[in-house]
Order: C-alpha cells, then sequence, then structure tokens
C-alpha cells in the first residue's frame, strides 16, 4: 500500500516551498490538489512546470464556494459529500502508490485538507508536510514584523458577525483576518467601530505576481472580489499607539532573555550571550547593551 500525503507549498511563490515538497511534487506519480470549478486551482499553479510529464493529475473540484451560506445545512451537506468522495478516491489510489495532494500554505492551517485527513486516518497511511502560511508570506511582505516581544496574535476570519470581530479586535495586540473577500466591508466596520482601521494594511496575492500592498482605509470595499487569493490586515500600533509601541519594545530595560536577566533589571551588556543577542537587535537602531527587541532565553521560543 501506498501513502496519501499533503505537501505544504507555502504562501504562493515557489521558490518559498521546502525543499522536501519539492522533491515529493518533482517524482509524484499521482497528484490530487483542490480548485473551484473551470479554475486551475492556486495550488496547481504554484508548482506549474515542476510536475513529472507522465504525471496523472486529479483536480478536487469544490461543488459549492460562495453560492450558498457557508453557516447553512445545504453547504455543510454538499462539501461533506464532496470530501467523503476524495476521501474514497484517494485511499482507493494508495492501493498501488503514493498520492501527493497539494495544499496552499500549511495543510494543517485552516487548510482544506484537514477535513480530508479525518476521513484518511486509520484507512491509509497519511504524511503531511509543513509549509510556511500564506499569513506569514503577506506581512514578511509589509516589511514589518507582526509581533513585538510578548505581544498576542489574534487570528480571525472575515466571516465572523460584526460584534465578534469587533470584540477580538479592540483588544488584539496584532491581528490577522482572512477570508475576507465579499466580507470586506463588514471588516472594514468592524475595524473602524474597534478603532483600528487606520492601522490595518492589506496585502493582496502576497509574494505572487501582481501582489499588492496598501493601506486598508485607502482601498476600495468594491476592488476586493471573492477571487483574490489572500487578505492580510496588520496592526502597525496595537492596542497602544505606534510610539509607545516601538518604546516600549526598544527601552534600555531587559525582558526575558539576556544571561542572567529578569524582567525590570537595567540590561548592561554584560556576557558574551548578552552580546550575542544584542548583535542581532541592535540591527533595529538601539545602541548595544540595550534591547531593540526583547528576546526569550535561547531554547524557549
Amino acid at each position: 500500500m501506498g501513502r496519501v500525503i499533503c505537501a505544504g507549498l507555502g504562501p504562493g511563490d515557489p521558490d518559498l516551498i521546502s525543499l522536501r515538497a519539492a522533491r515529493l511534487v518533482g517524482s509524484a506519480r499521482h497528484v490530487a490538489y483542490f480548485r473551484k470549478a473551470g479554475r486551475p486551482g492556486h495550488a496547481r499553479r504554484i508548482v506549474e512546470g515542476m510536475l513529472a510529464a507522465d504525471v496523472s493529475e486529479y483536480p478536487m473540484e469544490y461543488p459549492v464556494t460562495t453560492e450558498l451560506p457557508f453557516d447553512g445545512p445545504d453547504y455543510n451537506a454538499a462539501l461533506a459529500g464532496f470530501y467523503d468522495h476524495w476521501a474514497d478516491r484517494l485511499v482507493s489510489l494508495a492501493q498501488s502508490a503514493d498520492v501527493l495532494v497539494l495544499c496552499e500554505g500549511d495543510p494543517f492551517f485552516y487548510g482544506s485538507f484537514m477535513h480530508l485527513h479525518s476521513r484518511l486516518n486509520g484507512r491509509v497511511p497519511v504524511e503531511v508536510i509543513p509549509g510556511i502560511t500564506g499569513m506569514a508570506g503577506c506581512w514578511t511582505a509589509t516589511d514589518m514584523p507582526i509581533t513585538w516581544g510578548d505581544d498576542v496574535l489574534t487570528v480571525l476570519m472575515g466571516t465572523l458577525p460584526e460584534d465578534d470581530l469587533v470584540g477580538h479586535m479592540q483588544s488584539a495586540d496584532a491581528l490577522v483576518v482572512m477570508k475576507t473577500g465579499r466580507n470586506l466591508p463588514k471588516v472594514r466596520r468592524a475595524l473602524a467601530r474597534a478603532g483600528r482601521l487606520d492601522a490595518a494594511w492589506l496585502v493582496e496575492r502576497g509574494t505572487m505576481p501582481g501582489q499588492r500592498i496598501a493601506r486598508l482605509a485607502e482601498v476600495d470595499s468594491a476592488d476586493c472580489p471573492y477571487s483574490r487569493w489572500f487578505w492580510f490586515m496588520a496592526m502597525d500600533g496595537g492596542p497602544r499607539s505606534g510610539n509607545e509601541r516601538v518604546a516600549r519594545h526598544r527601552g534600555p530595560w531587559a525582558g526575558v532573555g539576556c544571561d542572567g536577566h529578569t524582567r525590570g533589571q537595567r540590561c548592561t551588556g554584560a556576557g558574551d550571550g548578552c552580546r550575542r543577542l544584542h548583535s542581532l537587535c541592535g540591527a533595529g537602531g538601539a545602541p548595544r547593551g540595550s534591547h531593540a527587541a526583547p528576546f526569550r532565553q535561547p531554547g524557549r521560543d
């Protein structure tokens, strides 16, 4: 019996595929991938030119995407049947050979493969290759860190009710909103109600051709069709103002990080471990011997 292997392909740039995933893509005899009917599929587009000439391809076409309310019984029934069908197909294919399933981003981070994984377990050997998440590619494209020190990162779905979005946004240090598309007007209203709209960034098709980066407040909601792949919003100030946030993490006080330091002690820059850490954080503009950003003790990240 073969295996069903799901390879995370990262945020979209083929150069960001892991070496392990790339080797599997190039040697696979059977490749399956999700797509909307009539579309090539984002995962398939990422590996264009990487597949073997004699590969057998199995496009798994969603029976529904935005045609029905996502929380309705008809939507759930249609997708449940779809995943049941393809789990059976993959098990059948894996009786004689490995089958590679392509997945954008990381398969276990809101990936469609999770629904197959739960149906395949115990029926066929399953292996999952992690990938860089789409949101990591997007916040890197902004050239701004998404979190500092002990900030809490919040990931929201744009499909949530507006009042729920507002509550999470008001308390977030850093925020990512996925699945916006047609929900973008609601997301914008929620950000405005939470007092966070001016701090939000939008990244379209991060790391891919046609990438666009803009402040959300300057983008027309009508310019956000569902077919756009991924949207990301980074709060560049958190619940504090931008200057307060930078000061909090660039002051002369040590966080948990340098040798022997504890929170609240002044950093003197003594010790090889301290100098090593400051050789990194000093690039942020603070002098050595002070913290541009608090690093946790090695091995505790």
